[in-house]
């Protein structure tokens, strides 16, 4: 499947993210430039979650001559502290890139109303304060509808980061599409609540392979890595989250969910600085670009080719309308 000229750039942004440092966290003055700072919950180069933050990041700070700033491994404890450390900074939108920032968010813009606020997968809002929510389910079950078609074991295995709407709604298509293609497949799952344990999503997926498991997933942030590490050393199939992960390991990952996270941030950024940004839940997907998956790889010819027509009409079902992926934000069993 070939990718939108966004996920193009995206790669190539992210392919550059290692020349980069912390940005300035300087006091703001009236006739500075306008102030981003963006708060992680991993390392900026996870080749994952955060790499694509950090890469709408750096286009924003190109494309608009702004100041940037970011903090890495935010732990959910620690979210509200930075949203108030940038804000009192003087920054004029800090961005959190996760569902668990959005309740932070809003507290603290209450006392920042001159600061804008952003949470990426998040729910909630206010005044000054916004949600933008991807429908990575729609990635989600294409991948299910791979990895089913793929196994030949009839068991796959899917490692989820915490149990929260924002994982669990890629989860649940996940296993949609893995029935859609073969009613009877096992779908193995489990939430290891990390985003960060590379040692703990591999120990999950290693327990996936030694029930029978032979294509493992994950939407587990740089936890991930350990799913796909798992795979490759038990010489099994895998598909990344959020990037195109096949680089961690070419002959293992068959194909990545694609999520544009540069797009939401020029977006916001723009609307910062015309004044236009508003608080509310922005849903968007892949009829906005936002939301793909990419191309096969090394895996091209390996998939076979009813395999990938069928995904490739599921998908331009998604995008004409015709087919809605179910948005199920609650685990079933």
């Amino acid at each position: 499947m070939k990718k939108t000229a966004l996920v193009m750039f995206l790669i190539l942004v992210v392919a550059c993210t290692g020349l980069f440092a912390g940005g300035s966290t300087e006091k703001k003055d009236e006739n500075s430039a306008l102030k981003v700072a963006l708060l992680l919950s991993g390392p900026a180069n996870d080749q994952g979650w955060n790499a694509v933050a950090f890469a709408g990041l750096k286009a924003a700070e190109e494309a608009y001559k702004i100041e940037t700033a970011y903090s890495e491994n935010v732990g959910i404890a620690d979210g509200e502290a930075a949203f108030t450390d940038y804000a009192s900074q003087g920054y004029d939108l800090v961005i959190g890139h996760g569902f668990q920032f959005g309740d932070p968010a809003v507290r603290v813009s209450a006392n920042f109303p001159k600061t804008k606020f952003m949470a990426i997968e998040s729910n909630v809002f206010s005044d000054n304060a916004a949600s933008y929510v991807m429908a990575c389910e729609q990635a989600g079950y294409l991948m299910g509808m791979l990895s089913a078609s793929m196994s030949k074991t009839g068991i796959i295995g899917m490692v989820g980061g915490f149990e929260q709407p924002s994982i669990v709604k890629v989860v649940e298509a996940y296993k949609l599409g893995a029935k859609a293609v073969n009613p009877s497949v096992k779908v193995l799952e489990v939430y290891i609540s990390s985003f960060t344990d590379v040692s703990l999503g591999k120990e999950a997926a290693l327990s996936m392979a030694d029930q029978g498991a032979d294509v493992l997933s994950h939407i587990a942030n740089q936890a991930g890595t350990g799913v796909i590490k798992a795979a490759e050393e038990r010489g099994l199939l895998a598909t990344g989250d959020s990037y195109d992960q096949n680089s961690i390991a070419p002959n293992t990952v068959m194909a990545s969910t694609i999520y544009s996270v540069p797009a939401l941030v020029l977006s916001a950024v723009e609307k910062v600085s015309t004044k236009t940004y508003v608080g509310g839940v922005f849903n968007l997907g892949m009829k906005d670009g936002v939301v793909d998956i990419s191309g096969y790889n090394s895996f091209e010819s390996k998939i076979p080719a009813t395999t990938k027509q069928l995904i490739s009409d599921t998908r331009l079902r998604i995008l004409d309308g015709s087919f809605s992926v179910p948005l199920i934000e609650t685990r079933t069993k």
